[in-house]
């Protein structure tokens, strides 16, 4: 009985960065060779890899479509020595360029998301994505059209005697895809994406590609991007499976990797690496997001206002893992209410992780603006006016020093915070990354815990222990004005990330006037959120591009 054909193919998990087209191909060219020398003969790389994604509005701008177009047939060019080698590449393209498709107006999506394979210097075939997602982070609908619309069909090829069908991300959570790949002559389903993280998201691709494997016969390669972009993480663990939806490979999760799987009929061969826990995975997310954020945006280093309190401790922790010690600074800024073990465990955290530290007291400015205001404020009591001004204080020191020095201030308000508004505009939300903004408290609770498991306690053990406090006016506590943080996140995972109604959350047992209390919060400090710096998304609906709720809005449930 003869042999079945047997093909090695790659599945190139690469970091790319929106709009380096340059940099991009140059990532892809080196990837090839390096999969070519591996023996492999077909090689996938991410959804839109060549421009990186989401491109957003660069979608709109003609001479960057140009470039992508100029960048394709450059990279193709650059391959043409290794014969008999398939890499097929994410990119974006103009629908009348393939299909003569005219669209009604300037504003309608006339672009595909497209995959094409190169095939010693020539582009063989082209893809268009058939399956526009329009949810959650995506938008896909405002600058692609499908390609079931512009009339284009399954595209296979051939490699060692295996026929390859391409899908692109979406398409492949959809039956007729796939299905029109396999009718199409496909032996295998390859599986080109861009697929934000948020926790939970692996097991959930895993599963879906395990359906289509067993509703096609077809075993399943999913190469999948990796790195931050803006406020959207990419983890990469791309992966395969086989006929039968078991998995058979997996590249680590928040690298790039170069994971060579072994194709013969319905059976694939390939290492798995194992899937991290969620406060692994979690961590991961957020050291990606701040190494990418400010090394692709050019940034020396970062500017971080230490406290002494575990939202600041956190933040330092993943600067640090992120972009080295030594491109990272701290400042704590006493005021009138700063207690002593608040210095104390500052300078503890910056020392254990070997930061710059410095200290700058507030307390002249803030005396300086009362004074200011003290006619104004005659006969009026101190109240939540007096705490923001301290943290405008604050805001306005760490921006001055961004400025003259040029890193990035990293503000350390978590999700708990921004929900309920429990932080001042131009204060502690003043800078330009916000790290922990998906975060929510008791998830910090965890992830520093999580954290000094991994070997040393990097995190002083009293910052956990001590009750938050916000230290703007005496024995302040964070409980005096939230409801405890479990019952908060609780309440505000069911109504902001799952949409449940007041109602249905009051009926899960939840007291009324807390419920009632976080709710109104969320509603009335959307105007505040609105003026946040961007921040890393690990949930799976984030303050700020799952978010578009109206500030000004009569609805109350």
């Amino acid at each position: 009985m003869p042999s079945l054909p047997s093909v090695k193919v790659a599945l190139a998990q690469i970091n790319a960065t929106v709009g380096d087209l340059g940099g991009n191909a140059r990532k892809i060219i080196d990837f090839s060779r390096r999969a070519y020398a591996s023996g492999a003969r077909v090689v996938l790389t991410p959804e839109l890899s060549l421009c990186g994604y989401p491109p957003e509005d660069l979608l709109m701008r003609p001479a960057f479509l140009q470039a992508c177009a100029q960048a394709l047939a450059d990279c193709a060019q650059a391959l043409a020595d290794l014969p008999g080698l398939s890499v097929v590449v994410g990119h974006p393209q103009l629908a009348d360029q393939r299909t003569g498709l005219r669209t009604r107006s300037q504003s309608e999506p006339n672009r595909l998301n497209a995959a094409s394979v190169l095939v010693e210097g020539r582009i063989t075939a082209t893809y268009a994505k058939r399956e526009l997602p329009n949810y959650q982070v995506f938008d896909e609908r405002r600058y692609f059209v499908s390609g079931r619309d512009a009339g284009l069909g399954a595209v296979v090829f051939e490699s060692g005697g295996v026929t390859f069908g391409l899908n692109i991300c979406e398409d492949a959570w959809y039956e007729e895809p796939a299905r029109l790949a396999k009718a199409a002559g496909a032996d295998v389903l390859c599986v080109l994406n861009a697929s934000p993280f948020h926790l939970g998201k692996v097991a959930e691709r895993e599963a879906r590609m395990a359906e289509r494997a067993r509703d096609t016969g077809l075993p399943v390669l999913y190469a999948h991007l990796t790195g931050g972009q803006d406020e959207v993480v990419f983890d990469g663990a791309s992966f395969a499976v086989d006929a039968s939806g078991a998995i058979a490979a997996r590249s680590p999760m928040f690298d790039e990797a170069l994971t060579i799987v072994e194709v013969s009929g319905g059976s694939v061969r390939g290492e798995v690496a194992e899937v991290p826990s969620l406060e692994a995975q979690a961590w991961g997310a957020l050291v990606t997001g701040v190494r990418d954020y400010i090394g692709k945006n050019g940034f020396p280093g970062a500017i971080i206002g230490l406290s002494g309190g575990i939202d600041s401790a956190l933040v330092l922790a993943v600067a640090v893992d992120a972009i080295g010690a030594d491109k990272v600074r701290t400042v704590m800024m006493p005021s009138p209410y700063t207690a002593d073990i608040s210095w104390i465990d500052a300078r503890d955290m910056a020392e254990r992780l070997g930061v710059r530290y410095d200290e700058i007291s507030i307390v002249p400015e803030f005396e300086s603006f009362k004074r200011s205001l003290a006619g104004e404020f005659a006969g009026r009591a101190e109240d939540a006016t007096e705490e923001n001004i301290q943290a405008r204080i604050r805001g306005t020191l760490l921006m001055a020093l961004s400025n003259k020095f040029g890193s990035i201030v990293l503000t350390t308000g978590n999700k708990s915070e921004m929900a309920t508004g429990y932080c001042t505009l131009y204060g502690d939300m003043a800078g330009g990354f916000a790290v922990i903004k998906d975060v929510a408290k008791t998830l910090v609770y965890r992830l520093a815990n999580w954290k000094n498991a991994q070997g040393r306690e990097v995190i002083p053990e009293r910052i956990i222990t001590r009750p938050p406090s916000a230290e703007l006016r005496p024995d302040q506590k964070d409980q005096d004005s939230l409801p405890p943080y479990e019952v908060l996140d609780a309440i505000l995972q069911r109504y902001m990330e799952d949409d449940q109604s007041i109602d249905e959350i009051v009926a899960a047992g939840f007291s009324p006037a807390d419920v009632e209390r976080v709710t109104r919060l969320i509603k009335i400090n959307e105007y505040k959120r609105r003026q946040a710096p961007v921040g890393i998304r690990i949930t799976h609906r984030a303050f700020g591009r799952d978010w578009r709720y109206p500030i000004t809005s009569g609805f109350r449930a």
